[in-house]
């Protein structure tokens, strides 16, 4: 599709740059989901909890690398996985599903579901992101919203970059949001939204499927 990097920034993901539905690592039925990849990936590599000031664990399997930086109050649902050189602020709230690569930022108050945040993007200040895949280098505005869920309930229809659309056949998902792209402050972007790479969305914006710049 276009929409993220595929060189070895991406680590374990450089496969997505040639899938033609990457959304479906976001499916807990798909063959390749995000709960599956995180949990082979985090096995037995928990970090103990008592080596985390004051965060609050559930389920598992949780793995945060000891050279992440964790701040106080943090809530992890597992199964999570969070890699060296990422920043968890005060206050945030990751629930499962969540991929937090090196150089990404959760914010105070940031909550985070079924989601993969590729290397150095960020989502800082008072954010909710579900079941989303977050580019290389994207961030997001204060306050920007990712909605996953139609208002209908129904399974929700995006539209690719090509212009063609396509039933996801999923009810929950939120948006692909290609690298470099910047959000502003209090953007919404509605269930499917797709923005192409180094898009640049303008405050209080509302998205609704192929953003086109």
């Amino acid at each position: 599709m276009g929409l993220f990097n595929c060189g070895s920034e991406t680590e374990h993901w450089g496969w997505l740059c040639d899938d033609e539905s990457p959304w479906r690592v976001l499916s807990k039925t798909s063959e390749r989901n995000l709960f599956d990849i995180i949990s082979e990936l985090a096995g037995n590599e928990s970090l103990p909890r008592k080596m985390v000031e004051d965060a609050d664990f559930e389920h598992g399997p949780i793995f945060v690398h000891e050279g992440a930086e964790i701040g106080t109050n943090v809530r992890f649902e597992g199964p999570i996985y969070v890699e060296e050189g990422a920043e968890i602020r005060h206050g945030a709230y990751l629930r499962p599903g969540t991929y937090v690569s090196r150089g990404c930022v959760v914010g105070h108050c940031t909550e985070i579901k079924n989601t993969l945040m590729l290397p150095f993007s960020k989502a800082p200040h008072f954010n909710y992101v579900g079941d989303s895949i977050l580019g290389f280098k994207v961030n997001l505005g204060a306050g920007a919203k990712i909605s996953n869920v139609r208002l209908d309930r129904k399974s929700i229809i995006i539209q690719l970059p090509d212009r063609v659309k396509v039933d996801t056949n999923l009810r929950k998902f939120g948006a692909l949001i290609g690298d470099e792209s910047e959000i502003g402050c209090n953007v919404v972007t509605n269930p499917g939204s797709v923005i192409p790479p180094n898009s640049a969305i303008p405050p209080n914006a509302v998205v609704t499927g192929l953003w086109i710049n």
